[in-house]
């Protein structure tokens, strides 16, 4: 007679099921801030919002302006730091329950505040453009001023960003590892920068001067994806070195 199968025999099956469903868990909420952007896409491109549309006089300097035009996906990035803050404060982590909602909920104002404040574009933008502006007028290459615009918005939107995360729900006392960790999502940032501010370049069309076309909304999509992948990736791995 043979022996009956023990239910250690079916431990690593079910310890490899286990460490599957957990990556795969991580890796759907690393994608959650992307689609979020993307479901905001599909929303403009399918009610075919734009400046033509219906919005209320008080909110207009704050949806459409000279930099609405220029740079029409930061609304987008708007979306991801959005959701990307409010995951960061409901995750696991040392905060309380208070700490998480006072400071999730204040970083959220001042993104938008930096981000849409006097009007669209706020502080971000603005200190993008004028960085890069002042660059070209003093005779740099025109690669050059791109550059640090990008990189100067990217700094403002992630130190925003950057603070209040840890603010709402990281250990408070200094290390080492998050100063690299810092560094990195600068960089990531400074190349989601780039990338999204080559839109009106690359084909994106005079949105939101009129409505997206849907081969404008794909390019839109691909763009936003690919300047988010690399913060994305970073903060899973975080996520998973915390949780380690």
């Amino acid at each position: 007679m043979m022996p009956a199968p023990s239910h250690a025999a079916f431990q690593p099956t079910a310890t490899g099921l286990a460490a599957g469903q957990h990556r795969g868990g991580k890796l759907l909420q690393a994608s959650i801030p992307i689609l979020a952007m993307l479901v905001a896409l599909a929303l403009v491109a399918g009610t075919g919002f734009s400046q033509r549309s219906a919005v209320p006089e008080v909110a207009e300097p704050w949806v459409f302006g000279y930099f609405a035009g220029r740079y029409p996906l930061f609304a987008f990035a708007l979306v991801y730091g959005l959701v990307h803050l409010a995951m960061a404060a409901a995750e696991p982590g040392p905060a309380s329950v208070p700490r998480r909602v006072l400071f999730g909920l204040a970083g959220a104002a001042f993104l938008l505040l930096a981000g849409l404040y006097p009007t669209f574009g706020g502080l971000v933008l603005r200190a993008g453009f004028a960085t890069g502006g002042m660059a070209f007028l003093t005779h740099q290459p025109l690669w050059l001023a791109y550059a640090l615009g990008a990189g100067v918005a990217a700094a403002v939107f992630g130190g925003v960003l950057g603070l209040f995360v840890i603010a709402a729900n990281r250990a408070l006392r200094p290390r080492l590892r998050r100063i690299g960790s810092g560094l990195l999502a600068f960089l990531a940032l400074w190349f989601g920068a780039a990338v999204i501010g080559l839109g009106g370049s690359l084909g994106l069309g005079p949105w939101p001067h009129r409505a997206l076309r849907p081969d404008e909304a794909g390019l839109a999509a691909l763009l936003l994806v690919a300047a988010a992948l690399p913060h994305a990736a970073l903060a899973t791995v975080s996520r998973h070195r915390r949780g380690a």
